[in-house]
C-alpha cells in the first residue's frame, strides 16, 4: 500500500454539486457520466494509476470509485472528495475471488483498517520475495486485518507481486535485507 496524497476534486465535479437548490439536491446515485468520469480520472491520476490497495495497474474497465468510509454510513457524505479513492476490480470475471475495495464492501473499522491517506501507511507491511505481504510487526493487529479484509495475499496478487519483484532479487540477500529494498524502491521520490 503506497502513500496518496489527494488533490483537489475535479471542477467538473465541484460545479455540478454548485448546482444544488430548492428543487435538486446532488447525492452519488445522480451522479452523471461526464462528473463522474472526471472524478475517476482525477483519482486514478493522484494515484498515478495504481490501486489504492493493492498497487495493481488500473485498468480504465476495471476499475471503480472507492470510498473508504462507506456511503452506507449515514455520517459519511457520498460526495466528499476527500473520501474518495480509485480501486481495481470492477467487474468480477467467473470463478476470479473478490479483493481490495470488491471485497471490503461496506466493512470499515477506524482502528483495524489501515487507510493508503495515512502518511504512514507503508510502514505498517513488509514483503516477501514470493509475494506475500505481512504485517512489517508481527503485533499489528491492523496490518493483519488489512491483508485478510482486502484479500491482499491471494494467489493472483501474490503471484503479480513476485513477478515484478523477481528481476531485483539477489540469492545473497536474507529476508531483512530484500524488505529494505523493496521498502526503498517503493519510496517516492522527495
Amino acid at each position: 500500500m503506497k502513500h496518496i496524497i489527494k488533490n483537489r476534486e475535479p471542477q467538473e465535479f465541484s460545479d455540478w454539486k454548485a448546482l444544488a437548490n430548492p428543487d435538486w439536491h446532488p447525492d452519488y446515485e445522480n451522479l452523471s457520466r461526464d462528473e463522474k468520469r472526471a472524478v475517476k480520472n482525477a483519482l486514478m491520476e493522484e494515484q498515478g494509476y495504481i490501486c489504492c490497495y493493492c498497487e495493481r495497474r488500473l485498468e480504465d474497465d476495471d476499475s471503480h470509485i472507492e470510498h473508504f468510509k462507506p456511503q452506507s454510513d449515514p455520517e459519511v457524505d457520498p460526495l466528499d472528495y476527500s473520501n474518495m479513492l480509485c480501486s481495481c476490480q470492477n467487474q468480477l470475471k467467473q470463478g476470479e475471488p473478490r479483493h481490495c475495495g470488491n471485497l471490503k464492501g461496506n466493512w470499515f473499522d477506524a482502528r483495524l483498517l489501515i487507510s493508503p491517506l495515512d502518511p504512514n501507511c507503508e510502514e505498517h507491511f513488509a514483503y516477501t520475495a514470493d509475494g506475500h505481504i505481512r504485517p512489517a510487526d508481527k503485533s499489528d493487529n491492523a496490518a493483519r486485518t488489512t491483508i485478510e479484509k482486502l484479500g491482499l495475499n491471494i494467489p493472483k496478487l501474490k503471484a503479480l507481486r513476485e513477478k515484478a519483484i523477481e528481476p531485483f532479487l539477489d540469492e545473497k540477500l536474507n529476508e531483512h535485507d530484500f524488505s529494505q529494498f523493496v521498502t526503498g524502491y517503493l519510496k517516492k521520490d522527495p
